[in-house]
Parts: structure tokens; sequence; C-alpha cells
């Protein structure tokens, strides 16, 4: 590690390259928008050059002092307050120059084509230097001693949302991720995978691996009964506070002297940017960190530019996969590219700029960010899309940006790569059977049962709705339930006279499963949460039915008198993998269409439907039935292993949240002298626990 030395300077030949590239990138950014005719003129090319310079000379003078002053403007504007200082700065230039005017939508567009252009340039020419960029830019601050002289080393946690193994092995075997290839190669770093708990998403996940207690979360939402069935959601804008405050002691993975960097939890962070369980406080929101995203004048103007790029990439994209039938697909829609760009570059250079600035001062002990991208693209273009690939090649580029600013840091610090969760493929329950989970549902209860479900295509990691269920092509609104009255009495007097009332047996469930034919019912109107008696959620391919005329949890045999088809018409329907119920008699029990498992005694009836979901399937399911929030029945949709796909019962393409496949295998790519790899890692408190031994070895 190079120690920090105050006589430091950038090589002569950085700064030359970078003030000519930024020179000429001007220049050129001036000429685009003199051609587009909205509002900058000049009458020379000789006076445009000039101009470049101009401005180069003004933001080099002006732009340190007026972006301190002005930052809290910069932050809490997104970004859009630096495009405003960049147009004052612009019309100072046209106002200095003769020749040259500007005016109306130039001000803000020349700052972003001058942004562009000089970003393509620094690409080809590879000078681009952020580290060294920064370093002198906060050499004022360490001369004043604001620099950290801890010597002890730091760490940074960097979470990929959604990468399986699998599938980063195959983005590091076809050369797309090359920092992190070269980091294995020369031994620095090992890389092992590690099993997620049933709930394979990132709301349990990050509450494990960053507070080490993800109990009662048994899903991405689901619903709390004890709360008048309130609809808990893991990125609902007052729901997250909640549920850190119960999932917390204080003493989370980050809570010495650590900080939250675009995540859903804070782990006990002072320090908190982009932190979803902390945006209701704006004053946690604010940051000093933040001067490291403004403090280059035209860093928020080049990420606008990556922005709209991958806006057309995601268009580009959905073109791509229709004219070649690419499937399964799913419809994204006008305004995803949008979000999906959010989520793949504003808050990935935001965060890679904001943790330059954390190494550099090396203030932080141990920081956790999340990169929320690949997840993103992966939901809609599927796990190993090209689309999905060049995300992680994006990726791979930040991260080599954070080794080279370790070069300059004032101590040592390790990068550590993991991911929370990883996805499966496959064509969706809706694509495969022409019905949603919904649908299977309504047909199975009786014919007056009212029923509400919350079936998205898809959700990003800050909770927003991309697309309403797709059902007869309508986009349907989400809403929250206060309260359920009681209708129970009238279906019971109906179901009894139906079946048997006899106790049911070990030897009897197949029976009772065998003796049904359903027949289907006609769907009915949607109706309002607040009027279901029945709530019906997802997480990617588990599914949670809640009966909520109920204020407990129903055993399987009041389920079984309550609604007699429900059961025998999940379990045998072919796009359901199994279903968990809790009975009276013998506890919680996996039931498949052709076998049963009692998980509390390991007895089986039939085939074994966990077969294929892995060795430590009963497990997950044991402690997920323990959980005061799991629902009357937990359904896993049909996994295929020849395919190795999962029928999600959201409309995502990717998708992730029950059992099945790579979506419970993501991985830990960490310093090679860490103890990591005794034992096997289940679970994301087990890893949290693995963590924290670590961090104390380093005296954090």
């Amino acid at each position: 590690m190079e120690e920090y030395n105050q006589t430091y300077k950038p090589s002569r030949f950085y700064w030359i390259g970078r003030t000519i590239t930024i020179w000429i990138g001007g220049f050129l950014g001036f000429i685009i928008i003199d051609a587009l005719s909205i509002g900058l003129k000049f009458d020379t090319w000789q006076t445009a050059f000039l101009a470049a310079g101009v401005v180069g000379l003004l933001n080099a003078l002006f732009w340190p002092l007026l972006s301190r002053i002005l930052l809290p403007f910069m932050v809490f504007t997104i970004g859009f307050g630096a495009l405003l200082l960049n147009a004052l700065l612009l019309w100072v230039a046209g106002d200095i120059l003769m020749g040259i005017s500007i005016e109306g939508p130039a001000l803000f567009l020349t700052p972003i084509a001058m942004a562009a252009c000089t970003a393509l340039l620094s690409t080809l020419l590879t000078i681009d230097d952020d580290a060294t960029y920064y370093r002198s830019v906060i050499r004022k601050d360490i001369q004043k001693g604001v620099r950290s002289k801890q010597k002890k080393p730091g760490v940074i946690f960097l979470e990929i949302d959604g990468l399986a193994e699998p599938i980063l092995k195959e983005a590091l075997n076809k050369g797309h991720m090359p920092t992190l290839e070269s980091w294995l190669d020369r031994g620095s770093h090992k890389l092992i995978h590690w099993e997620t708990d049933l709930s394979s998403q990132t709301g349990a996940s990050q509450a494990g691996i960053l507070h080490g207690n993800n109990q009662d979360m048994p899903a991405f939402r689901w619903v709390e009964k004890d709360k008048n069935n309130k609809i808990m959601v893991s990125t609902g804008f007052s729901d997250a506070q909640v549920i850190e405050e119960r999932i917390s002691n204080g003493k989370g993975l980050l809570s010495n002297r650590g900080a939250s960097r675009s995540n859903l939890f804070s782990g006990d962070a002072e320090d908190v940017i982009f932190t979803y369980s902390q945006l209701k406080n704006l004053k946690r929101y604010y940051s000093k960190a933040w001067y490291y995203v403004y403090s280059n004048p035209s860093n928020f103007a080049r990420i606008l530019t990556l922005f709209f790029w991958d806006v057309l990439l995601d268009y580009t994209s959905q073109i791509l996969h229709w004219a070649r039938n690419i499937q399964p697909r799913i419809r994204r829609g006008f305004t995803y590219p949008f979000i999906r760009a959010g989520a793949n570059v504003f808050l990935r250079e935001v965060t890679t700029a904001i943790l330059i600035g954390d190494i550099l001062e090396g203030k932080i002990d141990v920081s956790y960010v999340t990169y929320l991208g690949y997840d993103e693209i992966a939901h809609h273009s599927g796990t190993r899309d090209w689309d999905s690939f060049y995300a992680l090649r994006k990726l791979d580029k930040q991260f080599h940006r954070l080794e080279q600013a370790k070069i300059h840091a004032s101590r040592p610090y390790y990068l550590v790569v993991q991911s929370d969760h990883g996805q499966t493929n496959g064509s969706t329950f809706f694509q495969r059977y022409g019905k949603t989970l919904e649908d299977l549902v309504q047909e199975l209860m009786p014919p007056e049962t009212k029923i509400y479900s919350e079936l998205f295509s898809n959700e990003d990691h800050f909770g927003q709705a991309i697309q309403g269920p797709l059902k007869d092509g309508k986009q349907y609104l989400k809403t929250k339930k206060d309260a359920m009255t009681y209708h129970g009495q009238f279906i019971l007097n109906l179901a009894v006279k139906e079946i048997d009332e006899s106790p049911v047996v070990k030897g009897r469930v197949m029976e009772y499963l065998r003796r049904h034919e359903i027949d289907p019912t006609p769907s009915r109107e949607e109706v309002k949460s607040e009027e279901a008696q029945v709530i019906v959620l997802a997480s990617g391919n588990l599914g949670l039915i809640y009966l909520t005329d109920h204020e407990r949890r129903l055993s399987f045999e009041e389920i079984k008198i309550l609604y007699p088809d429900l059961i025998p018409g999940l379990a045998q329907h072919e796009g359901v993998g199994f279903i968990m119920v809790c009975s009276d008699e013998y506890g919680p029990v996996v039931i498949g269409s052709e076998g049963v498992h009692y998980l509390y005694d390991g007895s089986i009836e039939g085939k074994d439907p966990l077969t294929v979901f892995g060795n430590n399937a009963v497990q997950h399911l044991i402690r997920t039935n323990s959980f005061q929030n799991t629902p009357d029945i937990l359904v896993n949709s049909a996994y295929y292993p020849i395919t190795g796909e999962v029928a999600a019962f959201e409309e995502l393409v990717g998708s992730h949240g029950g059992l099945g496949g790579e979506q419970s295998l993501p991985f830990i790519l960490y310093p090679s002298h860490w103890k990591l790899d005794s034992e096997k890692i289940v679970g994301a408190e087990h890893l949290h626990w693995l963590l924290k031994k670590e961090l104390e070895r380093l005296n954090i």
C-alpha cells in the first residue's frame, strides 16, 4: 500500500492530457449544439474553440468554491442544481467573449454535450483517472489534516444485487469482468458461494447480512394479521424504517465508523446515503460525501449522458428481443427504461464517486454498498442476456476505479464483492398456464369469496411497481388493507356438508387430495384489499396466500373444512412445485402433486415433493414455518431441473424469492487470508456472523 505523501502531485502528463481532452471535448460539444440551432451561436470555429477554453478556465477558478457553497442545493435538487451552475458559467463565458451568444435550451444542453464528448475522448485515450482527479480536489483538506491518519485496514463491501455465483463464473470466463478476474488470478481474493434463506430476496438477505436478523420476514411483502391485516413491504416508505427498528440491536455490520450507500437497511451506520430505511430522515440524506459527486464540474452532465444512453440501450434491447423472438420475454413498456437507467447508471455512478471520496479521505472503517443494475436488467432481459452481461462489464469498471483509488489512499482498504441472492430464469406462471396465482386461487374458492392480490410484473429495490399484473391487459394499482370482517361461518356450514369431517391422519392426506376433482369457477371482478377475504402476494416464484377473514394462521385441518378445494387444487396444479401448510396434529406439512413430506419427523408419503429443491429445503421451510407472519398457505412454483427454470408468479424473466435453481446461490469474493471457506454458509444471518468475526480481527 502506497503511503500518503503531502508533496504528492499528479503527473504533468496527466494534467496536460486531461486539460487538452476537456478543451477538445468542450469544443466538440459547442459544435454539436450549434448545429442543432437551439440557442447557441458563434461566428467562427475559432471562437467556439476559444469559448470552450474560457469555460474550462471559469470552471477551474470558480467551481471548487461554488460547489462547496452550493453543495446542499445540488444534493437536494438531485444534481440539477449542478446543471444550473454550469449554465451560469456558460452564460458568463458568452458575455465575456465577442462573436458568441448562448440562451434558452442551449444553456442546459451544452454542458451535457460537452460532458458526453469529453467522456468519449477520455475513454478512447484512457486518461480519465478519477482517483487522481479526486485526490487533487481534496489536497487542501489533506494539508489541513482533515484526512484520516488511520493505518489499520478498512473494508468496502460491494454488493452486486441478484448475481448468482454460476453466472459470475460465466462472466469471468467470457472476459466480461477483467478486474475481478485479475484479483483471482493473482491470488489476492477467493471466490465461494453461499446459500440464501428461503426468502431469497434483498429484504431478507440484507436484513440478515447487515443486522444479523431476518426473522419474521417470509417474503418481500407479507400480511401481518395481528395488525389489521396490514401489507408490509420491505421497501415501503414507512415500512422499511419499521422493519429496521424491529431487526436492529445497534450492533450491525456497520455500527463502528461505518457507512451505508444505496442499501435497503443501514446496518446501524451513522453515515447513510440512499439508504431506504432512513429516507424519511432528510438530515441523514445529506452528507459531505456528496462533494465527490459534484466536485467535478462535468460529472452530473456526464451521468445524464450515460443515463440517456442506457435508456436507448433498453429500447434497443426490447426491439432485438422482439425481432429475434427471444423467449421467455415480457412487456417492458415505455417508462421502464428510465427506471432501469436510474438504477443501472445514476445510482451506480453516484455511489462510486462517493466511495472514491470515502477511500481517499480514509475516515470510514467499513462501508457497504449495493449496485442494483444487474438485478433490474436480469428481471426483464434474463439472467444471461447480452444486456445483463453488459451491466456486469460496466460494474467491473467501477471496481477498477475503486482499485485505483486505493493506490492513492492513506490507509489500506480491502474490497469485498458479494451478492445477496441470485436469480432463476424461466417463463412465468401466467405465460405457461394462462392464469395468475390469483386466478387459480379464485377458481378454488367459494363463488362469493373476495380476493385481492399484489402480483407485480416487476419491483425495484425501492419498492416501485413497474407494471401492474398482466391480467386481461389491465394494470392495477396497489392499495393497503386496514381491516377485515369475518364471513367464515357461512362458508364453514357449506363446507361441512360437502366433505368428511374425520381427522386427517398419515396415509389419508394423499387420499384427500386424490378424491377431489376441481371444477373451475368463472373469474370475478377485482376487489380492493379492504373488501377482500383472501390476499395473494408473490416474491418471484414464491406465493403467499393469507385467509384474512381469520385473525390467526389457519391449520391444515381448518383449511380442509373451510375451503375444501383449495389445498388439492393448488398442490395438483402442474405449475406448483409444493405448498406448505401447518397441521394441528403433525406440524408443518409440504404437499406436492404426488407426495407429502412431514417436516418435523421427516416421514414421506408418496414421492418427496422437495427432492429437486436442495438438501437444505427442509431446514429453510421449518424456519419459515416458525415465523409469526407465515401465510396460511405458502406456495412455491415448479422447478424444472433440466432447463434450470422456475415459473414466477410475477411477470419477470429472471426472478427470485423462493426455492429452485440459481436464485439461492449468491457468492462472496473476499481477501484470500480471510477464513470464510472453512464451513458451508447457509443463510444471511450465518454470513453476517462470519463477516463480523473478520471485522473484529481487523479491530473494526
